[in-house]
């Protein structure tokens, strides 16, 4: 087939994908070609593992739905390298979707269509019963607030919807007003904003599908530099749960915590508390399914997914809001020490405590911080 020279061809995982030079050469890619973000590689690599996961015990029609899809390289991965699915990719981008369908070409692919269609509506065309998406995937620049009701509406019951939100300043705490509006609840700035992050576009899912009584469950989520990804279970059926409420944290002593309660003093120093959400406060991976993805790495995506994801099941069952050896270091106005050291120290204490996927550097334990701070300073 013949490709013009301001094409250039990448592989990623087991796939080959079209991507215009100008998108991997400039920092901000012109209008006039296709997005495509490179960076983005190692989160497409997480969707590979949990969605491959997913599928294995899913009873249906494997069909993955990606309205926002830009080059496809996402829907192309899963189309080549996740046996038995039928993928529809959707874009308003007619280079892009041209590129997209050559993509397919050169990876003879015959379970690949595109659509040329604004987002929802593509969505609403596989609402109906007989017709909804066994994944369903939003991958917006910015964030998914908008498309969050239709991604819902086209899951198919004990589906899965997956959602990634790119706005991180808005999600950061810079700006609590944007941050109210799109997803119901304001940040904190913490060393853990990146979980508060996550929390907030989760408690913003699950309230939607609670609205359309629907349960959505996190199965798990990822933090990637500046993109964040949550991945959760749909089912047909009123949400009864109360996991939407708060991280209360103290500027001051650095106590933290998730309260369903809108609580305004620190249990440890009485100082005024800084609530963030609302949100979800509930758990973030699920135990039996982080343990399944374990086994399900293929030998090609890249190695931190499996770091990541061991970390993830060590995690699975602690306490929210995790913290950073640095953190503790500043406080104590000492060196760190090693991530090992703290983590078997707290244990040894009669502790719970796990390092984290959020944070190299991070750990999470049931102890206060009075405590921790005792422990690492012994």
């Amino acid at each position: 087939m013949q490709i013009d020279n301001q094409i250039t061809t990448i592989t990623e995982g087991k796939t080959q994908i079209l991507i215009p030079r100008g998108a991997l050469e400039q920092k901000v890619p012109p209008r006039d070609i296709a997005f495509f973000n490179p960076r983005a590689k190692l989160s497409r690599d997480f969707s590979i593992i949990v969605y491959s996961t997913f599928l294995k015990n899913f009873e249906g029609q494997k069909l993955f739905l990606d309205g926002l899809s830009g080059l496809g390289a996402r829907g192309l991965r899963v189309a080549n390298e996740i046996p038995g699915t039928e993928v529809f990719v959707n874009d308003l981008n007619p280079s892009a979707l041209e590129l997209s369908k050559k993509s397919a070409e050169i990876n003879n692919l015959a379970n690949y269509q595109v659509s040329k269609n604004d987002i929802c509506q593509f969505f609403n065309a596989f609402s109906k019963k007989g017709s909804r998406g066994a994944i369903v995937d939003i991958d917006p620049f910015g964030s998914p607030a908008k498309y969050i009701d239709c991604g819902i509406r086209a899951t198919v019951h004990k589906g899965m919807l997956s959602v990634s939100a790119t706005d991180l300043q808005v999600l950061h705490g810079l700006f609590k007003d944007a941050c109210k509006k799109k997803y119901h609840g304001i940040p904190v700035k913490t060393a853990y904003s990146n979980e508060i992050s996550i929390r907030l576009i989760l408690g913003l899912t699950i309230s939607v599908a609670a609205r359309l009584d629907v349960e959505a469950t996190p199965m798990f989520v990822e933090t990637n530099q500046h993109y964040y990804r949550v991945y959760l279970r749909i089912l047909n059926k009123p949400d009864t749960r109360d996991q939407i409420g708060y991280i209360a944290h103290c500027k001051n002593c650095g106590n933290r915590r998730a309260t369903s309660e809108s609580i305004s003093s620190c249990e440890l120093c009485s100082s005024t508390i800084e609530l963030a959400g609302p949100l979800w406060i509930g758990k973030l991976f699920d135990k039996d399914f982080v343990a399944q993805m374990i086994q399900n790495i293929p030998d090609y995506v890249d190695k931190k997914c499996e770091k990541a994801i061991q970390k993830a099941l060590l995690e699975s069952e602690m306490p929210a809001c995790y913290y950073t050896l640095d953190e503790i270091a500043e406080r104590l106005k000492s060196a760190p020490i090693p991530l090992d050291q703290i983590i078997s120290r707290l244990q040894q204490n009669g502790f719970s405590a796990s390092p984290t996927s959020f944070n190299p550097t991070g750990f999470r334990t049931n102890s206060k911080i009075d405590k921790i701070k005792e422990i690492f300073s012994a």
